[in-house]
């Protein structure tokens, strides 16, 4: 029987920590209870062990493309009038999508090239609403000192395919408060056009949310009388369900494969600073807390409702989400995620995915391995300066989840699989030399840029 080929509807949270949602733990704990998240969790697949990369730019690199962002050169966030983003030789999966007869939309924080030829709407989306940077640019503006003639003004801006991309309005504190409002109407907007179109979508939803500044929508401002904080965490959950109703609405649910996750680990700036749960550290660590995010998935009548403690990773989404939808990988580059379909949908017992190497910019800083982690350098905070390891730590984080007893003596025999899976990757990177930060948008790899 053929399987008509599923909606997708991909919605990112930002700075959004393991221990956040009532169904991770948190919720209530938290100051803002979580009921539509927590109940798209009950209704799917809630996964406790899916991993991302340090911060915001190299996870979107690695969801928008396969590949681990020393790869891809889209390793950190850059500012405003440096070059930055993907450069156009590597192939979004909403590019893959598109070619394979989806509609698709980017409503939200783009963070992977802020220029024509490198905005979504270049990048395989038919549409885009959003900000091409992140948003504690909203904080610029009235910041004193600040000199728009020194660094360009920060704008939400919208574009579709073909035509140049249009500022709306500069991305100010109000903007801030306005903008997952908005991009949820959007995005329900692209649903409800979609709906009798004959073709399938794929909208990819990076919201703001919770990033810093953390100021809620005036409609949820002192909500849950726990602050901003919670205030945008159920301001959050609220434009979740609001999707989730519009699907509901729309007679979409057993056509559309639902994703919600987190870009990365929570913040560590105080007054933001967010709690990963039960597992230590924040983002631009490689703790478990900066890592391991929550994510869950809902497609009715083939993804059956459960949870797994499985490793699974950002990359695996782009083969994976192919595969549903009906679209081929390049085969002229390294695809560093692998494809979970299978596992997904109940059809193989285990994850394909055993471990993953862990760099933050160009230094492997840790490996994961099944149960266990190995840090070659050691920073529990971020800025602290990490310390390259003579020995490296090795963690059995079911034993240990805040890391904390190196379990070399008894278990070391795990250092074997780990080095074969560093030395592996280290050999392909020597095959594939990564792309410069940076890079010209004419580079091509293993060729000569352009003029």
């Amino acid at each position: 029987m053929t399987v008509r080929p599923p909606n997708i509807l991909l919605i990112l949270a930002d700075n959004l920590g393991w221990g956040e949602l009532g169904c991770y733990g948190g919720g209530v704990l938290r100051g803002a209870p979580t009921p539509r998240i927590d109940a798209l969790a009950e209704e799917g697949l809630t996964c406790l062990n899916f991993n991302v990369e340090s911060d915001c730019v190299p996870t979107r690199s690695a969801l928008m493309t396969g590949r681990h962002p020393i790869r891809t050169g889209a390793m950190q966030s850059v500012p405003a009038g440096l070059p930055q983003g993907l450069i156009p030789w590597e192939i979004t999966i909403g590019e893959l999508l598109q070619g394979a007869g989806y509609a698709t939309a980017c409503f939200g924080k783009w963070h992977l090239g802020d220029r024509e030829g490198r905005l979504p709407k270049d990048r395989g989306f038919d549409e885009w609403y959003g900000i091409p940077r992140t948003s504690n640019e909203a904080m610029f503006t009235a910041a004193p000192g600040f000199d728009p003639t020194i660094v360009p003004m920060p704008y939400v801006m919208e574009g579709v395919k073909g035509a140049p991309a249009r500022d709306l309005a500069v991305y100010d504190l109000e903007q801030r408060r306005l903008i997952d409002g908005e991009l949820t109407r959007r995005t329900i907007d692209f649903m409800e056009r979609q709906s009798g179109a004959g073709q399938p979508f794929f909208a990819y939803v990076p919201l703001t949310q919770l990033h810093f500044p953390t100021l809620p929508h005036p409609d949820f401002a002192g909500s849950t009388g726990a602050g901003d904080f919670a205030d945008a965490m159920a301001e959050m959950d609220h434009r979740v369900g609001e999707m989730l109703d519009a699907i509901d609405r729309l007679g979409l649910r057993e056509d559309t494969l639902v994703l919600f996750g987190s870009d990365n680990g929570p913040e560590f700036r105080r007054p933001w600073r967010g709690t990963a749960g039960p597992w230590r550290g924040t983002y631009h660590t490689a703790m478990e807390g900066g890592l391991r995010v929550p994510f869950i998935l809902r497609w009715p009548g083939r993804i059956a409702p459960r949870r797994t403690t499985d490793v699974l990773h950002i990359t695996d989404l782009y083969p994976t989400l192919a595969k549903a939808g009906g679209a081929m990988l390049p085969t002229d580059r390294p695809i560093d995620g692998i494809d979970q379909l299978g596992f997904l949908l109940g059809e193989q017992p285990k994850s394909a995915r055993d471990g993953f190497p862990y760099y933050i910019k160009t230094e492997l800083r840790a490996v994961k391995w099944r149960d266990w982690k190995m840090h070659l350098m050691w920073e529990v905070e971020p800025n602290e300066g990490p310390i390259k390891l003579e020995t490296p730590y090795l963690f059995n984080l079911v034993k240990d989840p805040k890391e904390e007893t190196d379990a070399n003596m008894d278990e070391g025999w795990v250092r074997g699989p780990i080095r074969r899976l560093i030395e592996s990757f280290q050999d392909s990177l020597k095959a594939h030399p990564p792309i410069p930060p940076g890079a010209p948008d004419a580079f091509v790899p293993g060729g000569k840029a352009g003029a």
